[in-house]
Formats: C-alpha cells, sequence, structure tokens
C-alpha cells in the first residue's frame, strides 16, 4: 500500500507539474510570463497579456490536470484518489522544473475537488464567479472560493470523497501561495481582473 501511495503521488506531482502558463505564453509568442506583471505561470496573469485566448488555454489545462490525475487514479485505485489531487496541486504549486515556483493553485484545485466532488466543484466555481463580478478582484473571488470548500464538503455529504484533512490542506497551502495577496487585499493595492502588463507593480511579484 506505501509503495502504491508513493507512485501515484509521484504520478500525480508531475502531471500537476506541467507549467502550461508558461508553455502556452511561449508558444504563442507573449515571452516568459514570470517577466510580466505579478510573474506568475497561472491564467490571470496570462491574461495580463491580453491575450484571452491563451489565458483561457491556461485556465483550463490547469484545471484539466487537477481533475485527470484524480480520474485516472479514481478508475483504478479510488482509496487513493485523493492522494492523487493532493500530488497534482503539490506539482502545481512546487513544480521541480521551475525550482518549485510555480502557481498558486486555484484553477488546479477546482480540477481537483470537481473530479472529487462535483457538487462541491461547481459550487467553488460558482462563489468565484460571484465574487468576480462583483469585485473584479481574482484573489479575492480565488480566496473566498477556496476558503468555503470545507463547509461546502460538510454541507453536500461529500467527506467520504474529500477528507477533510485534504480540504484543510488545499485551504492553508493556497492561502499560503496568496500571502502577498491578502497583503494587498488589505492595503487596496490588489490588481484588478483584466490589468495590463504594466498594471502590476515589481513589489506584487509573488
Amino acid at each position: 500500500m506505501v509503495f502504491s501511495i508513493f507512485v501515484v503521488f509521484l504520478f500525480s506531482y508531475f502531471l500537476g507539474s506541467v507549467p502550461f502558463g508558461l508553455l502556452l505564453a511561449r508558444v504563442a509568442g507573449l515571452g516568459d510570463i514570470r517577466a510580466i506583471g505579478s510573474g506568475n505561470i497561472g491564467a490571470t496573469n496570462v491574461l495580463r497579456t491580453g491575450n484571452k485566448k491563451v489565458a483561457a488555454a491556461t485556465l483550463l489545462l490547469d484545471g484539466a490536470k487537477g481533475a485527470v490525475a484524480v480520474l485516472i487514479v479514481g478508475a483504478f485505485l479510488p482509496d487513493l484518489a485523493a492522494v492523487a489531487g493532493l500530488g497534482a496541486l503539490l506539482g502545481h504549486l512546487f513544480p521541480v522544473w521551475l525550482k518549485f515556483k510555480g502557481g498558486k493553485g486555484v484553477a488546479t484545485g477546482i480540477g481537483v475537488i470537481t473530479a472529487l466532488a462535483w457538487p462541491v466543484g461547481l459550487a467553488m466555481m460558482g462563489t468565484w464567479l460571484v465574487v468576480a463580478k462583483l469585485f473584479r478582484i481574482s484573489s479575492l473571488a480565488a480566496l473566498v472560493a477556496v476558503g468555503f470548500v470545507p463547509l461546502n464538503v460538510w454541507v453536500f455529504g461529500r467527506g467520504d470523497f474529500v477528507p477533510l484533512p485534504l480540504s484543510l490542506v488545499l485551504v492553508v497551502l493556497i492561502f499560503y501561495k496568496h500571502r502577498e495577496n491578502i497583503r494587498r487585499l488589505f492595503t487596496h493595492t490588489e490588481p484588478k481582473i483584466g490589468a495590463s502588463k504594466n498594471g502590476a507593480s515589481p513589489s506584487e511579484r509573488s
């Protein structure tokens, strides 16, 4: 069993570590996304290049890699689906290829949770959309959506599919990766969705 957990974790980690934002931006001729805006490799920062199609593709692929890891493992080893989800999330957050400096995990986290328990995943997406629509701040929408995951797991009775430890780890990791965003939210300096690549100062690169 220990060996199975190790193999599942490694498979999911390396799948999650594929930096789609970085790769797609380069293929599209947008340069190194790490030198633009916040310096993050996620869809929100890709959007700062002005290329909505690449940003949308990044969002979908970052979410898909989390979901695919869970679905593949879940098809053969259902008891280890949550391990696959954690591995994929950690791969995205701390990819070995980028010296462990990855994305912030929201899209991948949504993919993982949706594959494990679709009602909770839909609740995450719905919460993100509502908050983003109201405040036009991606990080705020992400933090609210992620913060409600443990509660939504309980509300929808999906604790068997999304173990409480996994949901809490997801919250802690994503909040940790958003620590600079949280600081800027408190100081009212967080850029809004769609800000140009010149719209984020060097101090915002986290």
